[in-house]
């Protein structure tokens, strides 16, 4: 089965790209289970915990991302990187996910036939 890949490059706030793409990806799991989560650039802040966007009037959608799990949704990818230059950690992270270089999530992306980009 071809697998699909969701990248997630912008931070959770300002746009709803990454409350769509989310949204998105819960949908397109109940049509294959083989996907792909990656999170790269301001695209990891997306899983930072204990956000306050209230503060900003925007939606706090982060606690959704506990949800891939129950949708079989195994593979989620951040990139170390993105980690480092802002200064946090795996433990930061809402959820368990694979911290791989930028050289393996090339690698990872290129094992994957179908991309969506959010």
């Amino acid at each position: 089965m071809n697998k699909i890949a969701f990248m997630c490059r912008r931070g959770p706030h300002g746009t709803s790209a990454g409350r769509e793409g989310l949204d998105a990806l819960l949908a397109t799991s109940a049509l294959t289970e083989s996907l792909a989560l990656f999170l790269i650039g301001d695209g990891i802040l997306q899983l930072v915990r204990e956000q306050q966007p209230q503060a900003i009037l925007q939606r706090h959608y982060a606690p959704t991302f506990k949800l891939l799990e129950l949708y079989d949704i195994e593979e989620v990818y951040v990139c170390a990187d993105s980690l480092a230059e802002r200064g946090l950690t795996v433990d930061d992270l809402l959820i368990p996910v694979e911290c791989l270089s930028r050289a393996d999530i090339r690698r990872q992306w290129g094992h994957c036939a179908t991309h969506i980009c959010f």
